[in-house]
């Protein structure tokens, strides 16, 4: 199991860095590797992908998908193990809901605190 977390973190390392160099993104976009998982017959990685602002994802995705042969290339030489896993990028849904969740909050306590205010006049 040890073995599998570390190709999870190699991946994501490596990875990252050769985005920072060969990544053809948008200006002012701000891409992450949020987590890379990688089953246990290490024949793939999903790497979860976080994009800001969020109206780039696609954009994003788009040149990723588009130089996913070079990227798979990349992380092929870095890496000093065989097979290397094949890529596969993915949206991370989880930070859009986490996101999503504290918005909520925020409203919710916004109406709370107008609620207080509205009894505190009366």
């Amino acid at each position: 199991m040890w073995r599998v977390e570390k190709v999870q973190s190699l991946i994501q390392q490596e990875l990252g860095k050769i985005l920072l160099r060969e990544g053809e993104f948008p200006v002012d976009v701000l891409v992450t590797i949020t987590r890379v998982y990688v089953p246990s017959n290490l024949e793939v990685a999903n790497v979860y992908i976080s994009v800001l602002p969020e109206e780039k994802t696609s954009d994003v995705f788009q040149s990723l998908n588009h130089n996913i042969y070079n990227l798979q290339q990349f992380l092929n030489k870095k890496l000093r193990m065989r097979p290397v896993p094949k890529i596969q990028f993915f949206r991370e849904k989880k930070i859009a809901e986490a996101s999503r969740v504290e918005e909520l909050l925020a409203e919710i306590k916004d109406q709370d605190s107008k609620k207080d205010e509205s009894c505190d006049i009366e």
